[in-house]
C-alpha cells in the first residue's frame, strides 16, 4: 500500500503544499513580481492590510457572500428538488408534481452556460437605459426605475450581484438534491403520509435529516465558490469595485495589486489571508453540521 501511495503523495506535496507554502514565504517579502530579487519584511504585509480600508471592504463582502449566496442557493434548490421529487399528489406513488421533468431541465440551464458568459449576459439586463429588467418594470407602470442603475447604486448592486450568482449556481444543485431525496426510501414517506404528516414537517423530520450530508457538501463548495466570486464580479463590474467597493472581493483586489500596480509580495499576503478565511468557514461548517447531529442522536 505504500509503494502505490509514493507516487499520488508526491503528486500533491509537488503540486498542493509546495505552492502553499510558496505563497506563505512570499507573503513575508516585498517581491514585485518581475524582479530576481526579493526582500524578506516578516509581518509588515499582513500588518499593512489590517490597516487597508480597501482590503478590508473586500473581506467584508466576501463574508456576505458567503453568507447568503450558499443559504439562499440551498434553499431555493432544496424547495425546486422536493418539488418535483415528493410534493405530487396526497394519494398514489410518491412523486413530483406534473411536468417535474420540465422544471428539473429548466433549472438546470444556467449551470451550462459558462460563468463569464452568465456575469455579461445579466451586466446587459441590469443596463440602466437598455436592460430588460428595467425595461419590463417600466412596461407595468413601475416609471421610478426608469434609467435605474441596479449595479450602480450602494443598496442594489451587492444584491444584484448575489442574485446573479445565485442564478448561476441553482441548476447544479438542484439536480444534487434531487438525486439525494431519490435515494431515501419512498415508504419513509408513504408511512409519514399515512401519519398525518403535513408536507413542511415531511421536509423538515425526514428530508434533511436524510441527506444532511449532501447539503453540508453543498454548503462548502458554494461557500467557496462565493468567497471567490472573480468571474461573476468582473464581468458585472470591469473596473472592478463597483459604487463604493461594495462589490469588491478579494480575488479582485489581489488581482489589482499583483498585475496593475505590481505588487506580488502584498497580493500574496491577501491570497494567504483568502485561504485561511476559506479554511476557517469550512471548519465551521463541519463544525456546526457535527454539533447539530450530535445533539439530535443525543435526543434519540
Amino acid at each position: 500500500m505504500a509503494v502505490f501511495l509514493i507516487l499520488p503523495l508526491a503528486i500533491f506535496l509537488l503540486f498542493v503544499i509546495w505552492p502553499f507554502v510558496q505563497a506563505i514565504y512570499y507573503s513575508l517579502t516585498d517581491w514585485g513580481g518581475f524582479s530576481p530579487t526579493m526582500n524578506f519584511i516578516g509581518f509588515d504585509n499582513f500588518v499593512k492590510l489590517a490597516n487597508d480600508d480597501t482590503f478590508m471592504q473586500a473581506v467584508f463582502n466576501c463574508i456576505l457572500l458567503g453568507i447568503f449566496v450558499p443559504l439562499i442557493t440551498i434553499v431555493v434548490a432544496l424547495i425546486i428538488a422536493s418539488v418535483v421529487t415528493v410534493a405530487g399528489p396526497s394519494k398514489g406513488t410518491i412523486r413530483g408534481v406534473k411536468g417535474s421533468g420540465f422544471y428539473r431541465t429548466v433549472s438546470f440551464f444556467p449551470y451550462c452556460i459558462p460563468a463569464i458568459v452568465i456575469g455579461l449576459i445579466w451586466s446587459q439586463v441590469y443596463d440602466p437605459s437598455a436592460g430588460l429588467l428595467n425595461g419590463f418594470l417600466t412596461s407595468i407602470g413601475l416609471h421610478k426605475f426608469t434609467n435605474f442603475a441596479w449595479l450602480g447604486e450602494v443598496a442594489t448592486a451587492m444584491p444584484a450581484s448575489m442574485f446573479v450568482i445565485i442564478w448561476g449556481f441553482i441548476g447544479f444543485y438542484t439536480v444534487l438534491f434531487v438525486a439525494a431525496i431519490k435515494s431515501i426510501p419512498a415508504e419513509i414517506y408513504e408511512a409519514v403520509r399515512l401519519d398525518g404528516a403535513t408536507r413542511f414537517r415531511t421536509a423538515w423530520s425526514i428530508t434533511l435529516p436524510s441527506i444532511r450530508d449532501n447539503i453540508q457538501t453543498a454548503y462548502i463548495y458554494l461557500g467557496i465558490a462565493a468567497l471567490d466570486s472573480f468571474v461573476y464580479m468582473s464581468a458585472l463590474f470591469p473596473n472592478a469595485g463597483g459604487p463604493a467597493n461594495t462589490t469588491l472581493v478579494i480575488s479582485q483586489d489581489l488581482f489589482n495589486t499583483a498585475f496593475r500596480k505590481g505588487q506580488f509580495g502584498y497580493a500574496t499576503a491577501m491570497g494567504v489571508v483568502l485561504a485561511a478565511i476559506t479554511l476557517l468557514f469550512a471548519a465551521i461548517v463541519f463544525g456546526i453540521v457535527r454539533l447539530t447531529k450530535g445533539r439530535e442522536e443525543g435526543r434519540s
